[in-house]
């Protein structure tokens, strides 16, 4: 077996199984990797040097072909509910079978960290069938120096074969594609799919098993901080703004999706960002747009014009979700650490379509949990087949595809790291105002980073506030620079009995959601519930 590159001999591909390779390549960087992948026809150049490749049937994640092992360690600790369960010894027969699949091929190498905390950190090993994905990890996760790679000994082993095709009777999963985890053994074993995504929320689910087992909160945020060092986090959906708004040209980036809260402060679990490039423009969003005119930066499933090579990123013909993958240093004003202080603010994003959630509010502890554990936004019609009016999405913690544990321990420590460290907390509305999604508008962004600039510089906290009568929130009654009648949803609407309609339809859709999380929680935060109260009739 030829072995090319950087990497320590004896934690290599033998030390974990692999029998029969052509070859491995360890550690390539962004050039070498560049000429294995054009070499071998994984994709093509944009104009500006971006790699993009193809992903193929699957343009985003499989949470329901996402498996965990049930063993001894996992079988009291994992929320089942919300995860795939698999047998130890189907995962044993997959294994086997990923193991003898490879025979004969050339695979790739990285040695990573998942975590820029010394303290918490995974050392991680990804074995990759494609070159791209290589480079397409080696930009999400943080690089390691020389030095560092010479004495590199893996706690997680992550293997990824697209080609590899499961076999639901013999493997215990549901079809020819499968992502199984065994949190004992530290293994990830991914085949079926070539979406790069599904390597690094891998890490990503790992570290959520692990940490709150030393008190460290994981969470699915953007995080940035001031000039001053003082930070925030931003929980967030998909396409709620949560990249968008935490790349503040006035702030430090330190990073804008996955993030650990420890006793020392925040940090990063990566090294780059995977941005959405739909609609991307270098008007709105200059800073993300410069990232797929440079080399070494991977684009998934982006149109670009077959003479020219010039993206087109409002063409959504292969998929609604087409991503841009950078080093987090290709961001101007990146922190070179990904690391800050505790949080000063924490701001939960919600794209609400129905047009009734105040565009920002004030939350207290138990209304910051109530929050986070229900985790709402609104998907519109269009975006997904058969949606043809709003419809409410509930995503516990931001994130429930990621969350081994239950809801409550995360809940539970964010609640605690808020009251330890006096973090101001709020509810920002990126979606409408005016109407539901195709009556009213999209909430201007003028008036989101306003508002956001208001709360993280402490000056909306002496603004003056009133009770939201469906919510219960604490609503700004101005703010300067916003037109006063945008802060009270009900009089940006033409109809005020639609609008009653529409509040008392989405409250019945967030008690109705929070049923199954009331056992495992206090009374103040089940009294944190909307309820239609009388100042709203």
């Amino acid at each position: 077996m030829k072995q090319t590159g950087r990497f320590n001999a004896a934690f290599g591909a033998d030390k974990f199984g692999f029998r029969h390779l052509k070859s491995v390549a360890y550690n390539l960087e962004a050039p070498a990797l560049y000429e294995h992948a054009l070499q071998r026809r994984e994709g093509v150049l944009a104009k500006g040097g971006a790699f993009v490749a193809e992903t193929g049937v699957h343009t985003g994640r499989s949470p329901k072909d996402k498996f965990v092992v049930d063993d001894a360690r996992t079988h009291d600790t994992v929320w089942w509910e919300n995860n795939g369960r698999m047998s130890k010894e189907h995962f044993d027969a997959l294994l086997a079978d990923f193991i003898k699949h490879a025979e004969g091929m050339e695979l790739y190498a990285q040695d990573l960290y998942g975590g820029a905390d010394h303290t918490f950190r995974v050392r991680t090993r990804v074995f990759t069938e494609y070159a791209w994905h290589s480079l397409f990890i080696r930009d999400l996760l943080i690089r390691p120096t020389a030095e560092e790679l010479a004495g590199f000994v893996p706690e997680l082993t992550i293997v990824d074969l697209p080609s590899f095709k499961a076999d639901p009777k013999r493997h215990g999963c549901r079809t020819e594609t499968v992502i199984a985890i065994d949190f004992t053994r530290k293994i990830v074993l991914i085949g079926g799919t070539s979406y790069g995504g599904e390597m690094k929320k891998s890490v990503f689910t790992y570290l959520n098993y692990v940490l709150p087992e030393s008190g460290t909160m994981p969470m699915h945020c953007s995080a940035n901080h001031s000039q001053d060092g003082e930070s925030a986090v931003f929980f967030g959906l998909s396409g709620t703004g949560k990249t968008t708004l935490s790349a503040d040209p006035n702030r430090i980036l330190i990073g804008d999706d996955e993030h650990g809260w420890s006793k020392d402060g925040v940090f990063n679990f990566e090294g780059g960002c995977y941005a959405k490039a739909i609609k991307l423009s270098k008007e709105a969003e200059p800073e993300i747009f410069s990232t797929t005119e440079r080399f070494g930066s991977v684009m998934e499933n982006v149109v670009i014009d077959p003479v020219t090579r010039i993206p087109d990123f409002d063409d959504a013909s292969k998929t609604e979700n087409t991503r841009v993958a950078y080093p987090l240093d290709f961001i101007p004003n990146a922190s070179p650490t990904g690391r800050a202080s505790h949080p000063k603010n924490i701001v939960m994003l919600t794209a609400d379509a129905f047009g009734v959630l105040p565009p920002i509010a004030k939350l207290d502890a138990s209304q910051a949990m109530y929050h986070f554990l229900s985790g709402y936004t609104a998907k519109v019609a269009g975006t997904e087949k058969g949606v043809t009016e709003p419809q409410a999405t509930f995503s516990t913690c931001f994130g429930a595809p990621f969350m081994p544990r239950h809801p409550s321990e995360y809940g539970n420590l964010l609640r605690d790291l808020i009251a330890r460290h006096h973090v101001d907390c709020w509810l920002v509305n990126t979606g409408w105002t005016g109407g539901k999604y195709g009556v009213g508008r999209r909430m201007p962004i003028r008036v989101t980073r306003r508002l956001l600039s208001a709360a993280l510089d402490g000056s909306l906290n002496k603004a003056t506030f009133r009770t939201d009568p469906y919510f219960g929130l604490a609503v700004p009654t101005s703010v300067p620079g916003i037109e006063p009648h945008i802060l009270d949803p009900v009089k940006t609407w033409a109809s005020k009995a639609e609008f009653a309609e529409t509040a008392k339809k989405l409250v019945e859709m967030f008690r109705k959601n929070f049923v199954t999380f009331e056992p495992h929680v206090d009374a103040k935060v089940r009294e944190a519930a909307p309820v239609v109260r009388a100042a709203a009739e």
